[in-house]
């Protein structure tokens, strides 16, 4: 049966995009077929994060209006041949497409694919309403800052009005150092507001900014960092494994043990 997964945070900025291209892409190297579906109308980004941007012809819109088949709007990345990106309109607002429309692209997508990931636009409006419609399971990415754990937590009500009851956490973003002074939230503060399960922990990387700018998804990388590590554990975990998480603090603190060792302090 095909998973039908919405992305969402409801504040934008927390690196929602940038998990959604990461974790399709790990799900796809897992062997699944896997389509996005970029549901920002007007705002797209996820073409951009994967480095198809000048690959797409057609879009969701016109599929949608009939202007091409839904074929021949979707993009097949060249580096991972089970990876297929559905990218929004950028000439049209989140209004062009009503929530109807979208449970019946994404029950054509349906009979093709194995994951159908959609990557939600911020806020929770019209577009959120979209593309929630025909979601099964949810994603909630937030980072550990206090307006971003209130919309999280804000969304989390919405999904659940909407009859979408396995939700999950990935908490973004996360910086060891600051937590242990307590100039951040961390995960444990997080999972007792939002009493969802966790999914996912990814430590803030500069690498994945540099690799996001480059339209290369970090999880492709021979030897990805930590943060990829960590996306790669969230596939393997919605595919029903028992990965354990990794202990973001203690391989920070023996980071920084061996530092100090190696600088004689």
């Amino acid at each position: 049966m095909t998973r039908i997964i919405v992305i969402t945070s409801g504040k934008g900025g927390v690196g929602k995009t940038t998990i959604t291209a990461n974790l399709g892409t790990a799900i796809a190297k897992r062997g699944h077929k896997t389509v996005l579906i970029d549901a920002d109308f007007g705002l797209r980004n996820l073409d951009l994060l994967l480095g198809l941007e000048n690959r797409v012809v057609y879009t969701a819109m016109d599929a949608i209006s009939g202007q091409c088949r839904l074929e021949q709007a979707l993009i097949k990345d060249k580096r991972q041949p089970n990876l297929v990106l559905l990218p929004a309109a950028q000439n049209r607002n989140k209004e062009s497409i009503n929530p109807e429309q979208m449970k019946k692209l994404v029950a054509a997508l349906g009979k093709v694919f194995d994951y159908i990931i959609v990557d939600c636009p911020a806020g929770i409006e019209g577009g959120f309403r979209n593309a929630i419609a025909a979601a099964r399971e949810a994603i909630i990415v937030t980072t550990p800052e206090v307006a971003a754990v209130r919309d999280a937590d804000r969304v989390i009500g919405l999904l659940e009005a909407n009859d979408i009851r396995r939700i999950h956490l990935v908490v973004n973003r996360i910086r060891p150092e600051m937590v242990q002074i307590s100039d951040m939230m961390s995960v444990e503060d997080v999972l007792e507001i939002l009493a969802i399960p966790l999914i996912g922990i990814v430590p803030d990387d500069e690498r994945i900014i540099i690799a996001s700018n480059r339209g290369e998804p970090i999880v492709l990388e021979k030897n990805p960092p930590l943060s990829g590590v960590a996306i790669k554990n969230i596939a393997s975990r919605l595919d029903g494994e028992k990965v354990p998480f990794l202990d973001i603090l203690a391989i920070h603190n023996n980071w920084f043990n061996r530092l100090r060792r190696w600088l004689g302090i």
